[in-house]
C-alpha cells in the first residue's frame, strides 16, 4: 500500500487527473478500474475520482510497489545553459528576459535548451524545484513569444503560480506592451481589429475583415513614439494575443515590422542585416502591467515589469530617432 499526502502545489485538481500525473505511464481505463475496484481511498474512504484534492488530503493506493514503480516514469531536469536574464521573482512568480533567436518551448523532439529547459534547470540549481519531492507538479511558462522575438515571459514556481498567473492573463488582468520599428511613418495612434486564420502549411496568417470559418478575433492598439526618414518606433499594446498577430497587423497595414523574415520587406531587411546586423524582427516584449490582478497574486497588482532592449534594437533607436525618442 501507498500513501500519498497532497501538497500545496498538488491541490484544486481533480483526484482522476492528479492519478493520471502520478502514475504517468498509466491509462485512463487501468485509473479507473483501480476506482471501481476501490483499490483508492480518498482520506480512509471510497475515492470516486471527481474529488477536489486540498492540501493534507490523504490518498491511499493498494498496489504493490513493483507495480506502482511499473506506471511511473521519473521526471528528471536536463542540464541546460542559462540565456535569460531575471527581471523579477518571489516565491511563486518568475520573469524572464527571453533573448532572440530562443524557443520558448519544444517544437520538436530534438528541440533541446529551450527557454522552459533554462528555467527548469534554473529552478532546479537554486533549490526550488526537485523533481524527486514533486509527485505532480512542474513550473511552467505562462505566456509564450515567437523564437525571434525578444522580452519579457512569465512562469509559476508554484502550482498557486501557474494557476494565477494562468487566470490573469486569461482575465485581461495583465496588459502586455511591445516595442516594434516599422517601414514607413506612423503620426497618429489607433486600433487595428481584424480576424486572423492561420495556414499550417506556410505557418503563416492571413488578414481578414470577416471571420470566416476557422478566423479568431484579434485586437491591436498602436502609439507612434517617434518616426524619422521612413521609419516609425510603435508602441504596441496587445488586447488579443493571436499568433503572429503584431507582425500580420502590421503587413497588412502596409507598414511591416523591420527585419521581419516571414511578412516583411525583403529589402529593408537586407539593409538592416548589412547596417547593424540585425538578423530577426525588432519586436520586443517590452513590458507588462498588471493592471488589476487579483486572486492569491493579488499583491503583484499596479506592478510594471519591464525587459531593457537588446543592444542592436537600442543601436539602431539611437541611430534614426536620436533625441526624438520619448
Amino acid at each position: 500500500m501507498k500513501e500519498i499526502k497532497i501538497t500545496k502545489n498538488e491541490e484544486n485538481q481533480r483526484l482522476d487527473k492528479f492519478l493520471l500525473k502520478y502514475m504517468n505511464k498509466a491509462s485512463k481505463a487501468f485509473i479507473y478500474k483501480l476506482l471501481r475496484k476501490k483499490r483508492i481511498k480518498y482520506n480512509g474512504k471510497k475515492a470516486e475520482g471527481n474529488e477536489l484534492l486540498q492540501a493534507g488530503d490523504s490518498l491511499s493506493l493498494y498496489l504493490s510497489e513493483e507495480t506502482m514503480a511499473s506506471f511511473m516514469e521519473e521526471k528528471i531536469v536536463p542540464e541546460a545553459v542559462r540565456h535569460f536574464a531575471v527581471i523579477y521573482e518571489d516565491d511563486d512568480v518568475l520573469a524572464v528576459a527571453k533573448p532572440a533567436g530562443l524557443l520558448t518551448h519544444p517544437e520538436k523532439s530534438e528541440d533541446k535548451d529551450t527557454l522552459i529547459d533554462q528555467v527548469l534547470f534554473y529552478l532546479y540549481q537554486n533549490g526550488q524545484y526537485t523533481p524527486s519531492l514533486e509527485s505532480t507538479f512542474t513550473p511552467a511558462l505562462c505566456n509564450r513569444l515567437d523564437r525571434n522575438t525578444s522580452g519579457i515571459v512569465l512562469a509559476g514556481k508554484t502550482l498557486k503560480g501557474v494557476q494565477g498567473l494562468n487566470e490573469a492573463i486569461r482575465e485581461k488582468q495583465v496588459d502586455k506592451y511591445y516595442l516594434t520599428m516599422v517601414v514607413g511613418e506612423i503620426k497618429e495612434a489607433g486600433e487595428i481589429s481584424s480576424f486572423l486564420s492561420k495556414d499550417e502549411g506556410k505557418n503563416q496568417v492571413r488578414v481578414s475583415d470577416e471571420a470566416g470559418t476557422d478566423g479568431k478575433e484579434s485586437i491591436t492598439r498602436y502609439r507612434p513614439v517617434a518616426y524619422s526618414n521612413g521609419y516609425t518606433l510603435l508602441e504596441i499594446q496587445l488586447i488579443t494575443g493571436k499568433t503572429h498577430q503584431i507582425r500580420a497587423h502590421m503587413q497588412d497595414m502596409k507598414h511591416a515590422v523591420v527585419g521581419d523574415r516571414k511578412y516583411g520587406d525583403p529589402k529593408v531587411n537586407q539593409e538592416f542585416r548589412q547596417s547593424f546586423g540585425l538578423s530577426n524582427q525588432f519586436l520586443h516584449g517590452a513590458r507588462l502591467v498588471f493592471s488589476n490582478i487579483g486572486g492569491s497574486l493579488g499583491y503583484l497588482k499596479g506592478k510594471t515589469l519591464t525587459a531593457p532592449l537588446p543592444k542592436v534594437f537600442q543601436q539602431i533607436i539611437d541611430d534614426f530617432f536620436g533625441e526624438n525618442v520619448e
